[in-house]
């Protein structure tokens, strides 16, 4: 394990010391909140693609637990999948990908006595191939699973909790995807996307604390009052460390536990209405934060001596950047709920994201939907949804291609937005076991890049059509 520099060492201390400050003044007493709400459903360990917690899920009730009552879940759940792309993109194929999710979580306060800290680890098993990787080559990757094969832990963290649901505190190798820049109404949707957006996969290193590869790190969260929460976590900012290579195979076997990188800051601040289990209003909810990441960035369109990166004549080394950052806003809303339930209904989300253009490649990310969840009595579990997805190619990166145009190809395209359309069905055959047809279709995959899998020179990748069934067995 190598250790950082001085400095980052003091400027992670000071950030521990402000956590604890912010923890201290933030405690009161616990009847507060002694009301039942919502949002303590979304504080257990979740399941890192259908939302479901690990502890309280349906399952087939395959798995044995022996040792529930001593406060020791495991969990295990495997999602299959098949993918087509019938039409567009690189070129036209189908895959079949899989991952196998086994999960362990400990009440300690059960096992050993420590009051209200709990203990949760979870491995990847992954097989298959990628359609987004082999055949698509398109920002918006059509699979939440999509990853290298391999056997790989993702999380492992301690959780201390105080009061009454009014503080807690995450430390271990964490992911982000499931508490930050999130809404509860993507679960029935497939792509990767919908759950760690696109500007976040793409704009950091290794693609951000997300599967496949969680960080180390430290995750405060403090319910200010029964509708005001605000987050706030900081991890290494890069799981996978620096080198040109795929990160996925820097850090294979997600051991790598890595504390040496740049810190990466994530902030959230959340209000919640009518999320009360009962009420009898809709509830919605506003997220407004963004992240901070102090490590170096190259810059999109320059090099080191000034000139374009696309000049014959420039060193062909990008200027470095010192720092980046990312805000967003997500918005959900419930429309309509059946009556004598919580859950079941129709409710509609949007989410929005901004980056600086000269050392990101894409600098505005939105996306928007609706899900329908129970669409009859006959059916209250199932699900569906549609959605629309846009990623914007950054003012520089465009510039860089009108570059390449001016200085090598006339015929160079100039990358400008992909947009992703997808509508998703959830089925239950059974409780933990669940069918999802699938249709995705991508405008302009890459932004309208060059395909990189042609012998011809300057052919630009076609809108595709993707078909996709996927199976999740809980056992």
């Amino acid at each position: 394990m190598v250790f950082a520099a001085d400095p980052v060492r003091r400027a992670r201390g000071r950030l521990c010391r402000l956590c604890i400050y912010m923890l201290l003044g933030c405690i009161v007493p616990a009847g507060v909140w002694a009301q039942e709400d919502k949002k303590t459903d979304d504080d257990k360990p979740a399941d890192p693609d259908t939302g479901q917690s690990t502890i309280e899920e349906t399952t087939l009730g395959v798995l044995p637990n022996p040792f529930v009552d001593r406060g020791i879940k495991f969990a295990a759940t495997y999602i299959g999948e098949t993918l087509r792309n019938v039409s567009g993109g690189a070129r036209q194929g189908a895959i079949y990908e899989g991952r196998l999710n086994l999960a362990v979580d400990a009440d300690l306060e059960k096992l050993i006595g420590l009051s209200k800290l709990t203990f949760h680890a979870n491995v990847f098993q992954i097989h298959g191939d990628g359609l987004s990787r082999s055949y698509l080559q398109n920002f918006m990757v059509v699979s939440g699973i999509e990853a290298l094969p391999t056997t790989r832990l993702y999380e492992m963290w301690f959780e201390q909790k105080w009061g009454d649901n009014i503080a807690s505190l995450k430390v271990g190798q964490l992911a982000a995807d499931s508490e930050f820049f999130n809404t509860k109404y993507t679960d029935v949707f497939t792509n990767a996307s919908l759950g760690w957006p696109a500007i976040t996969s793409i704009n950091l290193p290794s693609g951000g604390p997300s599967p496949p590869l969680a960080a180390l790190g430290a995750r405060l969260q403090v319910n200010l009052s029964e509708s005001w929460t605000v987050q706030g976590a900081i991890f290494n900012g890069d799981s996978s460390g620096p080198g040109t290579d795929d990160p996925q195979l820097r850090n294979r076997y997600g051991v790598n536990f890595r504390i040496n990188d740049p810190p990466l800051l994530l902030g959230q601040l959340q209000y919640a209405w009518n999320n009360h289990k009962g009420d009898e209003h809709l509830a919605g909810t506003l997220k407004l934060g963004g992240w901070r990441h102090f490590g170096a960035f190259p810059d999109e369109r320059y090099a080191v001596d000034g000139r374009s990166l696309a000049d014959p004549n420039t060193s062909g080394v990008p200027a470095q950047l010192s720092g980046n950052y990312g805000l967003w806003a997500v918005l959900e809303q419930q429309l309509y709920r059946v009556r004598g339930s919580d859950d079941r209904g129709v409710g509609v989300f949007a989410r929005a994201s901004f980056s600086p253009s000269d050392r990101n490649l894409v600098d505005f990310y939105a996306d928007g939907g609706l899900e329908w969840i129970g669409p009859s009595d006959a059916r209250p579990n199932d699900k569906f949804g549609v959605s629309i997805g846009y990623t914007h190619v950054s003012r520089e990166a465009r510039a860089l291609d009108a570059d390449y145009r001016l200085y090598t190809d006339p015929s160079w395209p100039v990358r400008t937005s992909e947009v992703m359309i997808t509508t998703a069905y959830q089925y239950e055959i059974r409780p933990g076991w669940s069918l999802q047809p699938n249709v995705q279709y991508i405008v302009r995959p890459g932004g309208g890049a060059t395909n990189p899998l042609s012998s011809t020179p300057g052919l630009v990748l076609k809108d595709a059509a993707v078909l996709g069934l996927r199976t999740v067995l809980k056992f």
